[in-house]
């Protein structure tokens, strides 16, 4: 009995410690998301990303304290047969949904402030979606949606950091999936126009309306319910690190294209003997 009073003493403090730290984790968010919206100056919004991340990652480590703290309640409270311990129990189980959705959000946060320098090398552009393919091919079948590579015969020679531009693309092509919650079908197909290595990725979802399609790329805007608005400003950031362009067309009842092009890597001249 006494080891109940006390378990349910520390569940008590864990959940009002938890929740007094998730409001604050909120509110610091909310000001550096208004921060970055109205930022415009490069220079200004490198000394921002440097000072919100900074303070991002302070907010991470108490998180995860929190987080592990509040799993070895909740496995303390698994099997309670009293109306109060399995309330208990529940609002563990929420908090620790919460704390792990902002946890991602930081997560997407710090990705996005980051100046992430790149690792570039020559690489055959085809060989990394196809990998990428198969990476999200399960993540796709689960959601009912068919996801197809179409290459070209011959080799798409890039430039590029290979772990964030198939980061990029991943963005959209979680996206895509996340558009077509009845199923559908994903295509990326790769091109290539004069200089340019030219990819899109399509899907056959209800399409962007005209009026949202213009913001789609602002940093934090988002039509779904708990979504960072992250991901898409994340993907044309890493576009344009690699003097690329991104844009996107979409057709209502039909679907949404996004196109992405990138400098044609260069032929490096034969090695003199």
């Amino acid at each position: 009995m006494q080891w109940l009073f006390f378990s349910l003493g520390a569940a008590s403090a864990a959940i009002v410690t938890a929740v007094t730290v998730l409001l604050l984790v909120r509110r610091r968010l909310r000001t550096a998301r208004n921060l970055i919206r109205h930022v415009h100056d490069h220079e200004h919004l490198a000394e921002l990303g440097r000072l919100t991340g900074g303070l991002a990652h302070e907010i991470k480590n108490p998180l995860s304290t929190i987080r592990l703290n509040l799993q070895l309640l909740a496995e303390d409270f698994q099997l309670a047969d009293d109306d109060m311990g399995r309330r208990h129990y529940q609002r563990l189980n929420r908090l620790q949904d919460e704390v792990q959705r902002l946890h991602d959000i930081l997560g997407e946060f710090l990705r996005f402030v980051s100046n992430q320098e790149l690792h570039t090398d020559q690489l055959d552009l085809r060989q990394a979606l196809e990998e990428l393919i198969d990476f999200f091919r399960p993540q796709a079948e689960a959601s009912r949606v068919v996801i197809r590579g179409l290459m070209p015969p011959q080799p798409v020679l890039v430039d590029v950091d290979v772990t964030l531009i198939k980061q990029a693309v991943l963005n959209l092509l979680i996206n895509a999936v996340q558009a077509m919650p009845e199923g559908g079908e994903l295509i990326l197909r790769l091109t290539t126009s004069l200089s340019k290595a030219v990819l899109e990725v399509i899907d056959t979802g209800p399409g962007i309306p005209p009026d949202v399609l213009g913001q789609i790329f602002d940093a934090y805007y988002s039509t779904r319910s708990g979504g960072t608005g992250l991901g898409l400003p994340t993907t044309r950031r890493i576009i344009r690190q690699h003097h690329g362009q991104i844009a996107a067309d979409s057709e209502l009842g039909k679907g949404t294209r996004f196109r992405i092009t990138l400098p044609l890597a260069r032929h490096k001249p034969p090695t003199s003997k």
